[in-house]
């Protein structure tokens, strides 16, 4: 397929010809089917206008087969793909001959590289960029933008070798007057190690957000005295409250269940001066339920007569709605109650890392950028160990896989919503967003591959894999938002509400031609963009302009002034 323009590192695996795709929209076309190490490649066999089927295999989450030995009618025998992105991609091909066994073969082995012990995609892509985005994010230099380490909090390496906690990273930042000893001790008692350390610190209040896990209190209602001063330790940091808020990501019922297993949650007799609150967010399982119900209802075609009832029967936006209204609670008390927040779910690296990055986002201006965005998920998922690898399924012929769910997709909506809410208050587009979820599963690039920093260092992911930021930062003005208006300073509170939710359809319903605008918002931007900068030059120039005449100005004045007392001490 000489059309087909191949990526550094991709190679063609295999080749059919005269295959059927049977696209939901304008029925049945015929062409060429090509599988590379990379990606699914289908083109009809038009000059003038051809159609085009371009998907990264990464985004397939199962391949079946259509039809038996002896299926019957035109079209009949052939492969489906269900994929990650809402699409479902179907095939036919004649019964005779060999290419449709060996399509399905090759298809299977590639999509699923971890499955087939063959390596992921991103280490054989070699495309080089001016800019390295695995040095987007450092810890120290984020941390010390945020003013510590300080009187109240350190930085501390007792995670340099992952000994403490094996999904934390390296470096963390802790209470000054809590020593590593007293760590390992606050660890145990958390699930998976995951004690309390810092997210976040208002600048001004020293008001703080704090990250953990849930405490291993179990039936017997165990408690630990280490636990509880180091609690006592992050409020002490903060002068402005003398009370502790604890925000539970999940339902109450959930975390009185989880005391069966060895959880729980901490009791208020036991901390003193904390207040505990349930956010009421489901896990995992029932977000993953929501988003099937959900894809159900938007591809491939929409039902207008019952399409608001069946968008409120997925419950999707109703998810939506509690995370971003959890993170707003927790935004509001470090901001308007000058209060420090601790927040956790079960294990803190799912709803914990939705909740503390979409509070980051509302206090903190710089997140709203588009390498500050870049930053704030280099730390607050990537660092935290948010299970990526695990919960988008990279390379796992295991599609019922339970670990699966939608966590990092909800947070990206609820940015989105954002978006919508205060259309200036970000410098990344809409295309920025759906960039970064395509790349969630395209295993181009190494960025979302792995379930840890500990696993990423291993694999050698930095050094043997292209970092998305890299291809984003090398042409950042594709990704800009022409409308931005730097409000650093400015604290977002959005409304979590119903009535100012909405299902994005850019993303869910994108597939569909019907869904998509006469003109197309990228191209729009871009000439915004080009407007914007033709008229920053033009101020540019007048402001020159004006400093040059005021200059001459005040020479012409200074001129005449001295030709005056000239002929003044003249007369003398």
């Amino acid at each position: 397929m000489d059309e087909l323009t191949l990526l550094p590192g991709e190679s063609v695996k295999d080749m059919a010809k005269d295959v059927t795709y049977i696209c939901p929209f304008i029925g049945a076309i015929r062409g060429t089917l090509a599988v590379t190490n990379y990606r699914l490649y289908f083109k009809t066999m038009e000059r003038d206008s051809p159609f085009v089927l371009d998907a990264p295999l990464g985004v397939i989450s199962r391949v079946e087969k259509i039809g038996g030995a002896a299926c019957r009618g035109e079209n009949a025998c052939g492969l489906e793909t269900v994929c990650k992105d809402i699409r479902n991609l179907r095939f036919a091909q004649k019964q005779e001959g060999r290419s449709r066994r060996s399509i399905f073969d090759t298809l299977t082995k590639y999509a699923f590289p971890l499955s087939n012990n063959l390596p992921f995609f991103a280490f054989e892509y070699k495309e080089v960029f001016q800019d390295n985005g695995w040095k987007v994010y450092d810890p120290i230099s984020e941390y010390r933008r945020q003013g510590v380490p300080n009187d109240s909090w350190r930085i501390t390496r007792a995670n340099e070798h992952y000994e403490l906690c094996d999904t934390y990273p390296a470096i963390l930042v802790v209470p000054a007057n809590v020593s590593d000893d007293e760590l390992k001790k606050v660890a145990s008692f958390r699930s998976r190690d995951r004690l309390p350390v810092l997210s976040w610190i208002h600048p001004e209040t020293q008001a703080t957000i704090t990250r953990c896990s849930q405490p291993m209190v179990g039936v017997s209602g165990k408690q630990s005295k280490d636990d509880q001063k180091y609690f006592q330790s992050i409020m002490d940091a903060n002068a402005q409250s003398h009370k502790l808020f604890i925000f539970d990501a999940r339902p109450n019922a959930n975390a009185v269940a989880n005391k069966a297993r060895g959880g729980g949650y901490e009791s208020e007799d036991a901390y003193q001066n904390v207040e505990l609150v349930f956010l009421d967010i489901q896990n995992i399982n029932v977000m993953r339920e929501s988003l099937r119900k959900l894809k159900e209802i938007v591809y491939p075609s929409i039902q207008e007569v019952h399409w608001l009832s069946q968008l409120e029967s997925t419950h999707w936006l109703e998810h939506i709605k509690l995370i971003l209204s959890g993170a707003l609670r927790i935004a509001d008390k470090v901001e308007s109650g000058k209060t420090s927040v601790v927040v956790h779910c079960s294990d803190g690296w799912d709803r914990t890392a939705q909740l503390t990055s979409l509070a980051m986002l509302m206090l903190d201006g710089f997140y709203r950028t588009i390498r500050g965005f870049q930053v704030l998920i280099e730390k607050e998922w990537l660092s935290f160990g948010h299970r990526f690898q695990l919960r988008v399924g990279h390379g796992d012929i295991n599609h019922a896989d339970a670990d699966r769910s939608p966590v990092f997709l909800q947070f990206i909506d609820c940015v989105w919503q954002m978006t919508k809410q205060f259309p200036s208050a970000f410098e990344f587009s809409e295309y920025f967003l759906i960039t970064i979820l395509d790349h969630l599963y395209s295993c181009l690039f190494g960025t979302f591959l792995s379930n840890s920093e500990q696993q990423r260092v291993k694999e050698g992911l930095l050094k043997e894999t292209v970092s998305l930021w890299s291809f984003i930062n090398s042409q950042p003005e594709d990704f800009t938002n022409p409308l931005y208006v730097n409000y650093c300073d400015h604290v977002l509170f959005p409304v979590a509400s119903m009535r100012h939710l909405e299902l994005w359809t850019g993303y869910y319903v994108r597939w569909n031609p019907r869904m998509k605008p006469q003109e197309p918002i990228y191209s729009r931007h871009k000439e915004l963009l080009a407007k914007r900068t033709e008229l920053q030059k033009r101020v540019e120039e007048l402001q020159r302009e004006l400093t040059n005449r005021s200059a001459s100005s005040s020479l012409d004045k200074s001129g005449s002034a001295a030709q005056s007392l000239t002929t003044a001490q003249t007369v003398v």
